[in-house]
């Protein structure tokens, strides 16, 4: 494959991504400045409405498959080819950020602006996706429309999932109007890059602008409920009690030293929390609390899992209680395509941007995507490393920077 260095160096409009990443996150926007667009709410329809006008007002031809997914595509001379497929996700986390998601999104956006901009037809088409519910943090499991797609999950089970308030993704799905009629998979894809923030502190630690991501980690993702007796605050003594609540604190506390053991690359998390009936003067009868682990050895993972098991069984029989636990997802460690990766370092080289290797902390559509297409990702840095946050932030400089190697990693794939 042969691309010229004047198409390898192009650059796209860095004002006009801003402008249009800024436009996008007035929609779901928090007072202290991040956004809330938590999958298939009233936000995420009116953030895939408007994402879609942009589409049609850039010649795309968009379709929405049954569990939600767009894609935005931008024919190519040979419209039979397997398309070069780049996206990432609008759903955000409820107090979530003005970069993470979207700027894949609209970087991809901007991919197809650029082309036509300079009329410049690949040989191959490129489509934009939106991938449905990549946060999890509404209905599990996270990467939900991705995973549907590369064959990853059942669409049966993904549609049937409930969120706190007992609405299911289905019935949501239906609501917003976002359940197509496209199929769901099936067609070949030549490639597939993903721009995203690195949702850690590492590139800018080390002053550099891209990320060549190589892969992302292993993760598995639990939810505890324990059952002890309520009973009263005053009068019932300590040895008489049975309590989830310092059962459920007793795992917690093991969780940082199961991720000490696996140390420096484990990660364990206790993201959600519910105590019942949740009154100043009653002892707890139930506590439920979610478990995140994350490694990318996969001996490791299991390592951990072990831990956190045993560690939960002594609880609960220390306080004699109950308990039930489920696996909410479950990730195996993604290794991206090596010529894809190749494709991202060659792109940063040529065009004199300075960039580093690394493994995804964060778990990705891309992840889901390397099981059913050659695979890559682009980091950008985000400032001191922080997301899912309201404070994330990330220059406009750097956001160019990645979406001119995404376009450069595109066309190497796309013009032949």
């Amino acid at each position: 494959m042969t691309t010229s260095l004047e198409h390898r160096t192009i650059r796209t409009n860095a004002d006009r991504l801003w402008k249009s990443i800024e436009a996008i996150n007035e929609i779901g926007a928090t007072p202290a400045g991040g956004v809330c667009r938590l999958a298939l709410s009233d936000e995420d329809r009116e953030a895939r409405h408007l994402f879609r006008r942009w589409c049609v007002d850039a010649g795309c031809q968009v379709r929405v498959d049954a569990i939600g997914n767009i894609f935005a595509r931008r024919p190519g001379r040979h419209p039979d080819r397997p398309a070069v497929m780049t996206g990432s996700h609008l759903d955000t986390q409820p107090t979530g950020g003005r970069f993470d998601g979207i700027y894949g999104v609209l970087a991809g956006l901007e991919v197809v602006r650029t082309l036509n901009d300079l009329k410049l037809e690949t040989d191959a088409p490129v489509e934009v996706a939106v991938w449905t519910n990549e946060e999890g943090c509404r209905f599990a499991p996270s990467m939900g429309g991705s995973g549907v797609f590369a064959g990853v999950l059942e669409y049966e089970h993904v549609m049937v999932q409930k969120d706190r308030a007992g609405k299911s993704f289905g019935d949501e799905l239906r609501r917003i109007g976002y359940m197509g009629d496209a199929p769901i998979g099936g067609a070949a894809v030549a490639a597939y890059f993903e721009a995203h923030i690195e949702q850690g502190p590492i590139l800018e630690a080390e002053k550099k602008v891209i990320g060549v991501v190589t892969g992302g980690q292993g993760k598995r993702s639990y939810e505890v409920m324990l059952t002890g007796r309520e009973a009263h605050a005053g009068t019932t003594p300590m040895p008489a009690r049975h309590d989830p609540l310092k059962a459920a604190a007793r795992v917690i506390a093991g969780l940082e030293l199961i991720a000490q053991d696996q140390a420096p690359d484990a990660v364990t998390t206790v993201g959600m929390m519910e105590v019942r009936p949740n009154s100043r003067n009653t002892i707890p009868g139930e506590v439920f609390f979610s478990v995140d682990m994350r490694h990318p050895d996969p001996e490791a993972l299991e390592a951990m899992d072990s831990a956190f098991r045993a560690n939960l069984d002594t609880a609960v029989a220390e306080h004699r209680i109950e308990q039930c636990v489920s696996v909410a997802s479950e990730y195996p460690a993604a290794e991206f395509d090596p010529g894809c990766i190749a494709r991202v370092r060659e792109a940063a080289a040529d065009l004199g941007i300075s960039h580093r290797d690394m493994i995804s902390g964060a778990g990705h559509d891309a992840c889901h995507l390397a099981h059913c297409a050659p695979t890559g990702m682009i980091f950008v840095p985000c400032e001191n490393g922080v997301s899912h946050n309201e404070a994330e932030n990330a220059s406009s400089s750097d956001l160019a920077a990645g979406c001119d190697v995404l376009l450069s990693a595109i066309l190497r794939c796309a013009l032949d």
